[in-house]
């Protein structure tokens, strides 16, 4: 007897899986900033 489809399940499973790829994303863009950020005001003390 083949499976029955459980097509709400699969899509929450992709949407789910797209979100943590997207959450994933945007820590490392935070991460990115927030190291910039600290690159500059590094640079700003040093030039007082």
């Amino acid at each position: 007897m083949a499976r029955r489809t459980n097509y709400g399940f699969e899509r929450r499973e992709r949407e789910k899986k797209r979100a943590d790829k997207r959450a994933e994303r945007q820590r490392a863009k935070e991460e990115r900033s927030e190291q910039r950020k600290s690159e500059i005001e590094e640079n700003n003390t040093d030039d007082c």
